[in-house]
């Protein structure tokens, strides 16, 4: 028998002991990986459904809030700012494109906007039905709304007030569904899409929907002041970076925020977090390597004279030293190995248990280089677990040994 085969046989006569060793590499592994994948995909998300949005202008208040409704419509916006505020923006010379945004209500949980084509064409998505509102009361339902709620070309729908489900509802104004879009992976999928007039008309019951359409709506002419929420805005040049947000700021009644800006310092909390469950994980992974040391240093003993006669036998000192080597490294790899594809099974499954997961499951089965790192660390681990008791292997006294029995 070789010392490979005599380490794996030595593992199998503590399996307890080795069982233990393995589930606690394979817990931390497979926490780590999933903390990677997650932090990753959150970061990507992030960028992707930021991308060429430069800033988000708003009524003033928290500029994280006004990024997280109007970038990524997972909070409610400070306020509204007049519609004005849109033909301002648009005049300036170092603005490349301006599209507003009107909230306020939801179905089944997906916020209901009020906006422009622009938006459609901003985030690339295309149609899988039907085709783009046209006139006051029309929607175009993201994929990901129409899967959830069932609804399709031809159904009609209210809003509810606010991003939950359980907010009163508007029934005296119903939207007809003429679109779908097609996946995008991006947050158009959680949309359904409208005009700006369609909002207007809804949280306006003294004006019916075709009033909404008038090019203009100042209290001069009898009707209510429009507002929008917001407007996501494109810079025209790399000078309005520098200026424009300040100008905003400073010389008019809204506040401009930079997604990029506000989603760094989140990310930054964010990744405190993820540190620390990481540390968490590397702590299960050392006291793995300190349970192979004791094991391994507590096998010694009881070993001695089958190692003495290995060396009697012809075997060196380093294929002795080996047997206690192969034995901790295996035992450390499978543990590594077996957390990755627990963290890979967790992450195919993710988009079954929480759809809103779903991009996870695209990157299961998929070894990332820094993914790589952690089974080399594990293995690297495991040698430095079984370097003591592989020395004094190593340096072993054949002749006391036998002479003791």
């Amino acid at each position: 028998m070789g010392p490979t085969r005599l380490a794996l046989a030595y593992a199998r006569r503590r399996p307890l002991a080795t069982l233990l060793v393995v589930a606690l590499a394979a817990i931390g592994t497979a926490v780590v990986v999933l903390t990677l994948a997650v932090g990753r995909e959150l970061a990507t998300r992030l960028d992707r459904d930021a991308q060429g949005i430069d800033l988000v202008v708003g009524a003033k208040g928290s500029p994280l809030q006004l990024v997280l409704a109007g970038v990524y419509h997972v909070d409610v916006p400070p306020g509204n700012i007049p519609l004005a505020a849109l033909s301002e923006l648009r005049a300036n010379p170092m603005v490349a494109g301006a599209i507003p945004l009107a909230l306020g209500d939801s179905v089944r949980g997906f916020r209901i906007v009020g906006t422009e084509h622009a938006l459609v064409a901003h985030y690339g998505a295309q149609l899988a039905q039907g085709r783009q509102w046209a006139k006051p009361m029309e929607a175009v339902l993201g994929s990901e709304v129409a899967r959830a709620t069932g609804l399709g070309v031809g159904a009609k729908f209210t809003g509810s007030h606010g991003l939950s489900e359980g907010g009163g509802g508007h029934d005296e104004a119903s939207y007809a569904v003429v679109g779908v879009l097609a996946p995008t992976g991006r947050v158009v999928d959680r949309m359904a899409l409208t005009s700006v007039a369609s909002v207007w008309a809804v949280h306006d019951a003294h004006h019916p929907p075709e009033a909404a359409e008038e090019h203009d709506h100042d209290k001069a002419e009898g009707g209510p002041a429009r507002e929008v929420t917001m407007v996501l805005v494109r810079y025209a040049g790399p000078l309005a970076a520098a200026s424009l947000p300040r100008a905003i700021n400073s010389g008019s009644n809204y506040m401009a925020a930079s997604p990029a800006y506000e989603m760094a310092r989140l990310l930054t909390v964010f990744g405190v977090g993820l540190d620390l469950v990481r540390a968490f994980a590397a702590l299960l992974i050392v006291a793995s390597a300190a349970m192979l040391f004791v094991a391994l240093a507590q096998a010694l003993d009881e070993r001695r004279y089958d190692l003495a006669i290995l060396r009697a036998l012809g075997a060196s000192r380093g294929q002795v030293a080996w047997v206690l080597l192969a034995e901790s490294m295996t035992l450390a790899l499978a543990g590594a190995a077996l957390g990755w594809v627990i963290a890979q099974v967790t992450l195919a499954l993710a988009g079954t248990w929480l759809p809103a997961a779903a991009p996870l499951a695209a990157t299961a089965w998929t070894l990332r280089g820094n993914e790589g790192w952690i089974v080399a660390g594990a293995a690297l681990a495991g040698a430095l677990a079984a370097a003591w008791p592989a020395w004094q292997a190593y340096r072993l006294d054949v002749a006391a040994t036998l002479a003791d029995g």
